[in-house]
């Protein structure tokens, strides 16, 4: 499902279910202009499909602290509730942040979709 973007064409927010996992597919900007969307996405897939979440931010061309600070509060309510998580696509170049803050180095980052499949059946 692609969530229409007529408004702020900064950010397409997609979502799919990849053996039997929510997969939303970032594309864009985010940051303070794109949270309110980014954050309402994100507890749909919750809400319709549980904590299990993978985050694939290949698209995504700059992201802000605010923004990773959703995807931090997200990764820890996963937790929270047993779920698996993980963020597959990240690039140095567009989320700098992530390493910045030494973040890159705790939350699960994988290269591939099937790679983050494959640790969720672990």
């Amino acid at each position: 499902m692609t969530v229409p973007d007529r408004a702020n064409s900064a950010l397409t927010l997609s979502s799919e279910i990849a053996d039997g996992v929510p997969v939303v597919r970032v594309n864009g900007i985010l940051d303070a202009t794109t949270r309110d969307r980014f954050t309402g996405h994100l507890a749909r897939v919750a809400d319709d499909h549980g904590p299990d979440l993978v985050l694939d931010l290949a698209g995504v061309t700059f992201m802000d602290s605010r923004a990773l600070g959703l995807i931090v509060h997200h990764w820890q309510r996963t937790m929270a509730e047993s779920g698996h998580f993980a963020l597959v696509g990240v690039q140095y170049s567009n989320s700098k942040v992530m390493w910045v803050t030494g973040l890159a180095q705790r939350l699960p980052l994988y290269d591939t979709l099937e790679e983050a499949l494959a640790a969720f059946k672990e």
